[in-house]
C-alpha cells in the first residue's frame, strides 16, 4: 500500500516509517522538514493550512494515512499555539483523507488527556488505565488531542466504514539511541528516569519502545477492520518503567492514587493495553530490561527478560 505518514521526521514517525517500509509500504513523509530515509519521498506542507493538507494527499494519492504530525511536547510552545496547530491539522488531515476516499486514517493521540500530573491532584477512577476511563485534560497539550480524538469520532460519525479511522496514545517513546544514553525530549537519558524516579512519576512511569508503537501501527493500517471503526487504542509497554514496584511508587508521587495503585501487581504497568492485544494481537515485545541490558548494570531478570528484541 501507499501510506502517508505525517509528522514523518519525528522520533515516532521516523519509527513508523522504518517499519512500513521493512514490510515493503510505498511510503511518504508529510513534514515541515525534508529529512527522511533513504528512497522515502518527503512532501513539505504545512497542515495547518486546509487547502495544503488537500494538496499534499491529493498529489500522493494515499491508501492509509497515519498522522502523528504535531508539537509533541506540552509547554513547549504557548498553550494557544499547541492547542491551535495540533487540533487545526488533525482536523485539516482527517477532511482531506475522508474527501479523498482514504481507506484507513490512524490519529495520534496521547494518554496525557488521562489528567495525571495536574498540579491540583489527580485522583484515578480505577487502576490499571484502560481506554474507557473519563479523560480530563488540564493543559493546552492534552485537550488538543482530545480535539484529536474528538475530530476522528465526528468524522467516523460523518463517513461511516466507508474510512476506517482509530487513535493510538502512545506512552512515552523511546528511541534506540536512547536506550544508548542518548538524551531525550527532556534532557535526561534513560539511565536517569530509573535512577530518578521523580522523573518518570511524571508520566505514571509509562514508556513503549518506538519500534513496538511502529509494529502496533502496521497491524492498524494492514488491519483496519480487525477493530471497531474510531477504536482508540493505549500503546505501551507491558511493565512500568521503574525498579520498585510501581504499586509503591506512585502513591509518593501521586496521593489520589493511594488505593488504586494495590491492583497493580509487581512491575506491571499503570496502562493496559488489552484492548491492542485482544482486537489487533500486540503485545510489546520490548522492556527497559532488555534494551539497556546487562552492561548497563540493571539486572535482565522479571517477566520481560527474556522477550525477544
Amino acid at each position: 500500500m501507499r501510506i502517508v505518514v505525517t509528522g514523518g521526521a519525528g522520533r515516532l514517525g521516523r519509527a513508523v516509517i522504518d517499519g512500513l517500509v521493512a514490510r515493503a509500504h510505498d511510503v511518504c513523509s508529510v513534514d515541515v522538514s525534508t529529512q527522511a530515509p533513504p528512497g522515502v519521498r518527503v512532501l513539505s506542507a504545512d497542515l495547518r493550512d486546509s487547502g495544503a493538507a488537500s494538496a499534499a494527499l491529493a498529489e500522493l494519492r494515499p491508501d492509509r494515512v497515519v498522522h502523528l504530525a504535531a508539537i509533541a511536547v506540552p509547554f513547549s510552545a504557548p498553550e494557544p499555539e499547541i492547542y491551535r496547530t495540533n487540533a487545526l491539522m488533525a482536523f485539516n488531515v482527517c477532511q482531506a483523507a475522508v474527501d479523498l476516499g482514504v481507506g484507513g486514517v490512524v490519529v495520534a493521540s496521547s494518554p496525557t488527556i488521562i489528567g495525571y500530573g495536574n498540579p491540583r491532584g489527580w485522583t484515578p477512577e480505577y487502576l490499571p488505565l484502560d481506554e474507557q476511563h473519563p479523560v480530563r485534560p488540564w493543559n493546552a497539550y492534552a485537550l488538543s488531542k482530545q480535539a484529536c480524538e474528538d475530530t476522528m469520532r465526528m468524522f467516523v460519525r460523518q463517513a461511516g466504514d466507508r474510512v476506517r479511522f482509530a487513535a493510538i496514545r502512545p506512552c512515552y517513546v523511546v528511541s534506540r539511541a536512547e536506550w544508548d544514553g542518548a538524551p531525550t525530549q527532556l534532557g535526561h537519558t534513560m539511565r536517569e528516569r530509573l535512577d530518578r524516579p521523580e522523573l518518570g512519576a511524571i508520566s505514571l512511569f509509562n514508556y513503549v519502545d518506538a519500534r513496538d508503537a511502529a509494529d502496533f501501527v502496521a497491524l492498524l493500517v494492514e488491519h483496519p477492520g480487525h477493530a471497531p471503526n474510531g477504536q482508540v487504542f493505549f500503546v505501551g509497554a507491558a511493565d512500568a518503567l521503574a525498579r520498585e514496584p510501581v504499586a509503591d511508587l506512585l502513591p509518593r508521587y501521586h496521593p489520589g492514587t493511594a488505593g488504586h495503585a494495590d491492583a497493580l501487581t509487581s512491575d506491571a504497568s499503570v496502562f493496559s493495553t488489552a484492548a491492542a492485544e485482544r482486537l489487533l494481537g500486540w503485545k510489546a515485545q520490548r522492556s527497559w530490561r532488555t534494551e539497556l541490558g546487562p552492561a548497563s548494570g540493571d539486572a535482565p531478570d522479571g517477566p520481560m527478560a527474556n522477550r525477544p528484541h
